[in-house]
């Protein structure tokens, strides 16, 4: 629906008149069109068709003509005519708290203000402070808005996003009368970046549950409070926005905002060609609610098998949900084991003995410990003696477990000449080899990468891209010959659940898939806590569409070690 986009555009347009002092009546008018179709449950543009817009509060012919106009073609003239000697700089500064079109006027008249950087400098030379109707708390203000919009617009890596909506969503389940919550939006899909963190709920009082919300013990700022809808900037600048919406509605409404935008687009076509109607509060015959209270019916309804959301990205779900043969994605019952970590024999602060202690209670039957090989200097890398010293502590560790074991195994570096960092006759001595680049890949590493799948004794190959999300987009490579090679080899290629790696990502797991390469899943942990990492992995294979039989760490130790390549 179209309803929240002209919502957006009416808000916009009376910011603008408001900053050029226009009319003050029709500033009203725009924002209260702007209210109405932010809240209208019908489709705006199934009324316009119908000649029912002037039936809504607040519409009169000249707003519904400009309704129809963009429903026609996707632009409203006069908004274009009233904003077009505007910069889009200079409106995104009404963005930002504290900053309203009266006070933008000011400053942009008076200090030639126009985008963002101007007005820090303003704030930060005392110039705007000494403006009539400033002062500086009113500067201080404004400076501390923009620092909370930037980092709140800022993407934040999945890690950090589930931590603060967890936290978030325990505290509304115990302080708040919510029945119903859940995290949606790009967060639910496990996106490996997410933007504002959208959580939705049910509860008979939606006041007091927004409320509760705003007084979140790490808010910094609220930015909204209303009767079902709230937005807070907690620490570190993360926006988190709830809202409360009916229990019959509470699966379409978590449908429809976990998106992805692309996803639901196509849902809402098949919604329309069945004579029915899809939005974030039902699915509707005519005017009738046929489901909504939970996302399984919705898809049972438009005759779809469930789409999990890791899968909702418009990537061929749809069409494999509505033959039925959607993949039975992997999931944490199926894991048996984390297969890259680090021990203080390396560069990790967790000894082996903590590190096996945590994944024992995690429920593992085996972790694969590998440190970095002598090469790896920088990271403390192991000599041939001290490699030995490390195996006699395994092997004295395993005697005493029952229904757990640690394996051997190394991260071994991929030369220059794309030759391991040991010889084969200790390479072949590790339960497992992973083979990493983590050095002189500046120039083009995929001969050096594929000359190393050679080896009868590597097993994985481990952060296949090099990618850093944060920071490096990864090695010169050509990934398709890499993947070829590890098809023709049998070499795994690891999914390293480290969060800013996450590499191989979602795209290139669901590309292995297709290729017929098995994945390993590893931590990369360098201390107790990082054991948990393996999640955001798993759910990296899960948007890559991967089953329990495409990830080896689903093999009790008993079967992978029959799929090495050397056992071959």
């Amino acid at each position: 629906m179209k309803n929240k986009e002209i919502a957006k555009i009416f808000n916009r347009f009376a910011d603008v008149l408001e900053f050029k002092n226009e009319n003050f009546f029709k500033v009203l008018a725009y924002r209260k069109a702007a209210r109405v179709l932010d809240e209208l449950v019908d489709d705006v543009a199934e009324l316009e068709t119908q000649g029912k817009l002037q039936e809504l509060p607040g519409i009169g012919r000249a707003i519904a003509e400009k309704i129809a106009e963009y429903l026609a073609t996707g632009r409203m003239q006069k908004y274009e005519e009233v904003t077009k000697d505007i910069p889009t700089s200079l409106l995104e500064l009404l963005n930002i708290q504290n900053i309203g079109p009266k006070t933008l006027a000011l400053v942009h008249k008076e200090l030639a203000v126009k985008t963002i950087a101007d007005m820090k400098k303003a704030v930060t030379s005392g110039r705007l402070a000494q403006l009539p109707m400033m002062g500086e708390k009113k500067a201080a203000n404004i400076l501390k808005g923009i620092e909370l919009y930037e980092r709140s617009h800022e993407r934040l890596a999945i890690n950090i996003a589930e931590d603060a909506a967890t936290r978030i969503v325990a505290y509304l389940r115990k302080k708040a009368p919510v029945k119903s919550i859940s995290a949606a939006g790009s967060l639910r899909r496990w996106k490996e970046t997410i933007g504002d963190i959208d959580i939705l709920a049910t509860g008979k009082d939606g006041k007091k549950i927004i409320d509760i919300f705003t007084k979140f013990p790490e808010t910094r700022v609220v930015a909204a409070a209303g009767d079902t809808k709230g937005s807070i900037i907690v620490d570190g600048g993360v926006q988190v926005d709830l809202r409360i919406v009916a229990e019959k509605s509470f699966g379409a409404a978590l449908q429809y905002f976990t998106g992805s935008k692309e996803h639901n687009v196509k849902l809402r076509a098949i919604a329309a060609a069945q004579g029915l109607k899809l939005n974030e509060y039902g699915l509707y015959r005519s005017n009738k609610l046929i489901a909504g209270k939970n996302e399984e019916e919705i898809y049972k309804h438009l005759g779809l098998a469930f789409i999990e959301p890791e899968l909702r990205e418009d990537r061929g779900e749809i069409e494999a949900a509505l033959k039925n043969k959607l993949p039975r994605l992997v999931a944490m019952k199926d894991i048996r084991g984390d297969l890259q970590m680090h021990s203080t024999y390396s560069d990790s602060e967790a000894t082996i003995e903590e590190l096996s202690t945590e994944a024992q209670k995690l429920g593992y039957d085996y972790i694969l410990l590998t440190d970095h090989s002598r090469s790896a200097v920088y990271a403390h890398g192991m000599e041939v003696a001290r490699l030995y010293k490390q195996w006699r502590e395994i092997e004295r560790r395993n005697k005493k477990f029952r229904g757990f074991q640690i394996l051997k195994g190394i991260e071994a570096d991929i030369l220059k000449d794309g030759k391991l960092d040991y010889p084969d006759k200790i390479l072949r001595e590790f339960d497992l080899v992973i083979g990493s680049i983590h050095q002189g890949f500046t120039k083009n590493v995929t001969e050096r990468m594929c000359a190393a799948m050679e080896n009868p004794y590597l097993d994985i190959i481990g952060h296949p891209t090099g990618r850093l999300i944060s920071s490096r987009a990864g090695y010169v490579i050509d990934l398709k010959k890499v993947m070829e090679k590890a098809a023709a080899t049998g070499t795994w290629l690891e999914c390293n659940a480290y969060p800013d790696r996450l590499d191989l990502s979602d795209v290139n797991l669901k590309k292995a898939r297709e290729m017929g390469i098995k994945i390993s899943i590893g931590t990369d942990a360098h201390g107790v806590s990082d054991l948990r990492w393996f999640r955001f992995g798993l759910e990296t294979c899960r948007r890559g569409w991967l089953e329990a039989a495409d990830v080896v760490n689903t093999c009790p130790w008993e079967k992978l070690r029959l799929l090495r390549k050397s056992a071959k």
